[in-house]
């Protein structure tokens, strides 16, 4: 962790120097911003994290509640989450109070007794090691915690207005001259008192109706974000529509503390009896559980009366199903029922289908505003914190100059598909839990479709598109471990300066910049005629470098490019002081040198190896949002130069 560079620190490094916007901040709601976010929940408040490295950009966040969440519904952590949480600073702290899932048990009727379930099989959660990072369960409330302590103590000081309704939205028209407003998008808000917090389904609480008051502002917006929840009046205002249909079966949903004999109360379980189905969850904290009780078909017509299955009932449900086990429930301090729902709204932005790519989005919906689907895979907070960090940094490079506006129409682009994949995946998913085990194809089917797809679940499938911020798959052999498109997976290596282990991906911090590794040739690092020291000197000095390009004129490229180099020797054979300067630059107001940029192989895990990385060498460029955008060879200058050309603006 870096935090001298600005001048001595004797108090918490996590809080940042005040910046921009955020010194003074007004507390009242301004009458005019750059980005207002409607919703505090995970996509929202991931979306104002990020945008708060961004001092420049004024940025609102509005929660109808009056206050933190207190009992969020969601709480399974995919490793891939564990990974932004790295990024934004908080992974050990929210690893060392969560649950850690290692591996799940699969239970089934009893060959020799149905009336009686037997443990059938136990997979490990993460078969491959796909990420170096565990599969957590923790409350959501704490996640939201965390994302606003990093938006609060960040340059831009974002903290959440709270208590202010979203009624609705309008969006200007274009003048005589062809030109919108500085600010087109008109948001009306009415104040909110007495809200509290209420059961909502199994990925949300929802406010409880509160008392407005009739008083109403309005805001005026260069762009809004809708992160309010399933039933978004955000996504209404735009006129977006939510497809899908309900799966007519429902769940009884519960956070128990209860004293069983049931041997796995304390591992993930898939319970399958003839009784019904479970869904095991143990929570944090060593005695707190949540089980997903299959409640059984639903009539068409049955307009909600499921919900309201009494907790009596859900813990009798339960019991059967555990059955020869027992269940005696102590407390409860969180239930609901719910029915299945798969849905996907036709567009995440205000465009209309038809017009994608005539016109700049204005105001965008995340989260369960645009995909909603069953809770029991764990997909509802994860994938809705990668959509609020997909626009966050996003809007950030638009709006302080860095990138041209037709990077705002790749969100849909990019987190519509992945919706669609989600869904998919959890109607399966779901259609599997629901099912008797006498009724499948085959008695083993849903734990082998657990541990085929587990790569989904962990949220490690996402393989973006080629676009302006995503390159050709032209050069992927020589790099085939960073897989163009999808989620850059980190490796050790040595650091250099003090031969220290680290994690590479670790040092990649939620700040906004784009990364740009190169992995050397064979030659030592004092060679002057290598690939490296050729590439290297392009890319300190020539005009089309996109550290010369798009990099302020007044102030350094480390503002915009995190450039590292890995060496394949060890750290004992690679001179510091003779790599090239690129990878020593300036840094803060006294122009400190980073030393931190320059690495070395791990003997034990040579990096090389380990993700098939040309020993000629090879350029990895990966986006501020950990997704591999470029994989070049050293002597591929020219492509690297218009890469950058389409994603950022010249300076």
């Amino acid at each position: 962790m870096q935090f001298h560079h600005h001048g001595y620190v004797s108090g918490d490094p996590r809080v940042e120097p005040a910046a921009g916007v955020g010194i003074d901040r007004p507390t009242e709601l301004p009458d005019e911003v750059d980005v207002l976010i409607v919703g505090s929940g995970p996509a929202g408040m991931v979306a104002a994290a990020q945008l708060a490295q961004f001092p420049d950009v004024t940025t609102r966040l509005v929660e109808r509640r009056g206050g933190r969440l207190e009992i969020g519904q969601a709480d399974g952590i995919q490793a891939r989450s564990v990974e932004t949480f790295q990024a934004f600073g908080f992974a050990e702290r929210i690893i060392a109070e969560a649950f850690r899932i290692t591996e799940m048990a699969f239970w089934k009727p009893d060959p020799e007794n149905h009336a009686n379930i037997h443990r059938a099989a136990v997979t490990p959660d993460d078969p491959t090691g796909i990420s170096e990072f565990p599969h957590l369960i923790v409350n959501q409330a704490r996640v939201l915690d965390y994302f606003a302590e990093y938006a609060r103590n960040s340059p831009g000081r974002i903290v959440p207005d709270y208590g202010w309704e979203f009624v609705g939205l309008e969006i200007a028209q274009p003048g005589p001259d062809g030109e919108l407003p500085e600010h087109p998008v008109m948001v009306t808000l009415e104040r909110a008192t007495g809200v509290g917090v209420g059961a909502g389904d199994a990925s949300h609480a929802v406010a409880l109706d509160g008392e407005l008051t009739g008083e109403r502002r309005t805001v005026r917006a260069k762009f809004v974000v809708g992160a309010d929840g399933a039933r978004s009046k955000v996504r209404e205002s735009i006129g977006a529509q939510h497809v899908g249909a309900q799966s007519f079966h429902a769940w009884g949903v519960m956070d128990t503390l209860a004293v069983t004999d049931f041997p796995d109360i304390r591992t993930k379980c898939s319970i399958q009896s003839e009784a019904g189905n479970i869904l095991l969850i143990p929570r944090e904290g060593g005695q707190l559980f949540r089980m997903y009780v299959d409640l059984g078909e639903v009539a068409e017509d049955d307009r909600g009366a499921v919900r309201k299955t009494t907790l009596d009932q859900v813990i009798a449900k339960a019991n059967d199903i555990l059955h020869p086990y027992t269940l005696d429930v102590r407390n409860v301090p969180w239930h609901s029922v719910y029915e299945v729902g798969h849905r996907v709204t036709d567009r995440f932005d205000d465009v209309p289908v038809e017009e994608q790519g005539s016109r700049t989005p204005r105001v965008f919906i995340t989260g369960d505003a645009c995909h909603t689907h069953s809770a029991k895979a764990g997909q509802g907070m994860n994938v809705s914190m990668q959509d609020g960090w997909n626009i966050g940094w996003k809007l950030g490079h638009v709006l302080d100059g860095r990138a041209p506006e037709a990077l705002l129409e790749t969100y849909h682009a990019e987190r519509h598909v992945v919706a669609k994949e989600l869904i998919a995946f959890d109607r399966e998913w779901s259609r599997l839990m629901a099912t008797k085990p006498e009724d499948l194809g085959d008695p083993a089917e849903l734990e082998e479709f657990y541990v085929r797809t587990f790569e989904f679940p962990a949220g490690f499938m996402t393989q973006y598109e080629p676009s302006m911020i995503v390159g050709s798959q032209e050069h992927q052999e020589l790099a085939t471990g960073f897989p163009v498109g999808k989620r850059f997976k980190s490796a050790p290596v040595e650091r250099v300066c003090d031969g220290n282990p680290v994690h590479l991906g670790h040092h990649h911090r939620a700040d906004g910049r784009w990364r740009i590794y190169a992995f050397a040739d064979r030659a030592p690092s004092r060679a002057d005629a290598s690939a490296l020291a050729s590439w290297a000197a392009w890319l300190a000095e020539a005009s089309d470098s996109p550290l010369v390009a798009h990099a302020p004129a007044d102030g350094g490229f480390d503002d915009v490019f995190d450039v590292k180099v890995v060496y394949q020797q060890p750290h004992g054979e690679v001179d510091l002081m003779e790599a090239p300067a690129v990878f020593r630059p300036a840094t803060g107001p006294f122009g400190l040198t980073d030393y931190e940029k320059v690495y070395a192989t791990d003997p034990a895990h040579d990096i090389f190896e380990e993700r098939g990385l040309s020993r000629d060498g090879v350029v990895v460029v990966v986006r501020p949002d950990h997704y591999v955008a470029q994989v070049l060879p050293l002597s591929a200058t020219g492509e690297l130069a218009e890469f950058f050309r389409g994603a950022l603006r010249a300076h």
